[in-house]
């Protein structure tokens, strides 16, 4: 186990501080208010910007909201004496006070189960309305929202990478598209907050990522197979293994979100990702390379459209506007997730 900060390698911080140390010193000053900050995301970023606090010598000021804000500390202990925890349901959160200048909305569960889909929705949206009526009464100037590459439906199969242009949507009859719907319209009172001049915001459509800190046990396909290696177990894919995915590690998503907080344009939306696309069946196989494994289990058989399914991002915009890419190999990515394992 590398000496880190609650699971996350001080090597790992120290290279993305590196990457975006210009935009971090920018945060000089500052005063975030974080919602999310207790999740993935939000754990990867707080570590960042308490490193960057440490190694910078930054004044900037934490402030996370938390449903429960003892089992956070409890669980992550290190990381919660850096950051100034307040109570509350994003939904209707009792506005904290202080000074606040910049707010990071990253408030989601995209692990709630089928039975709470309408509860997920509320979360979304209402959270995002009640975030927006904090940032107008605090004065906040500068917003992120962390939205989802959800927002733009099926991705269609002659369409090798979805560029932020791309006009697709969710289809509102799938109700397996609910999670996309909310945050499109999360996105849409961003940017309605934005014309009436309550604030400037941009906007992050995460994809897919892996990092310590990924819940193994969840949804996420290369989670999945990385408990089914560590345990020794052959890795099993359900479906035929022909869908196509991309990950980007959790070091370069929390450099990314800094960076869009600070410069990205107000008003834009930016597609947050790896454009390295791998099929879920090539996906299995390299993790049981990198953790050896006795098999790959492929259950599913090739019926209907022979389409592969993508959800692969274009990342052109950030890469060329914000100097951003996929800096961390998958392999390296998948190897630094499992070793953080213990």
């Amino acid at each position: 186990m590398r000496a880190g900060l609650d699971g996350i390698a001080f090597a790992d911080l120290d290279a993305a501080l590196a990457r975006v140390a210009a935009p971090l010193r920018d945060l000089d000053g500052a005063a975030l208010f974080v919602t999310g900050g207790t999740g993935f995301f939000g754990r990867w970023l707080t570590a960042l910007l308490v490193r960057a606090r440490q190694r910078l010598g930054l004044d900037l000021g934490l402030t996370v909201l938390s449903r429960d804000p003892a089992g956070f500390a409890a669980a992550y202990p290190a990381l919660a004496r850096e950051l100034r925890l307040v109570p509350g349901d994003v939904r209707d959160f009792a506005f904290p006070s202080g000074r606040f200048t910049h707010l990071v909305h990253a408030a989601t569960d995209t692990v709630s189960p089928d039975s709470a889909v309408l509860e997920q929705v509320g979360t979304i949206v209402d959270g995002t309305r009640r975030v927006l009526a904090f940032a107008a009464r605090a004065g906040i100037g500068r917003l992120l929202y962390v939205s989802s590459g959800a927002i733009y439906g099926r991705q269609p199969a002659d369409l090798p990478a979805i560029p932020e242009t791309y006009m697709g949507a969710c289809d509102p009859l799938d109700p397996r598209a609910a999670y996309g719907q909310a945050k499109r319209l999360g996105e849409q009172l961003c940017a309605i907050a934005q014309a009436r001049g309550e604030i400037d915001m941009v906007i992050a459509r995460a994809f897919a990522f892996v990092g310590p800190g990924l819940p193994l046990g969840a949804h996420f396909a290369i989670g999945n197979f990385i408990r089914d290696a560590l345990a020794g177990h052959p890795i099993v894919v359900g479906g035929d293994g022909r869908p196509l995915r991309s990950y980007l590690y959790a070091g370069d998503l929390a450099a990314w979100l800094v960076v869009l907080l600070v410069r990205g344009r107000a008003g834009e939306a930016y597609n947050v990702g790896s454009d390295r696309a791998i099929d879920i069946a090539g996906l299995a196989r390299l993790v049981g390379t990198i953790i050896p494994s006795p098999a790959v289990e492929i259950r599913g058989h090739v019926v209907g459209d022979p389409a592969r399914h993508r959800y692969v991002p274009a990342i052109d915009k950030a890469r060329h506007e914000l100097g951003l890419d996929a800096w961390t190999p998958l392999e390296a990515a998948i190897a630094r997730t499992a070793a953080a394992q213990g």
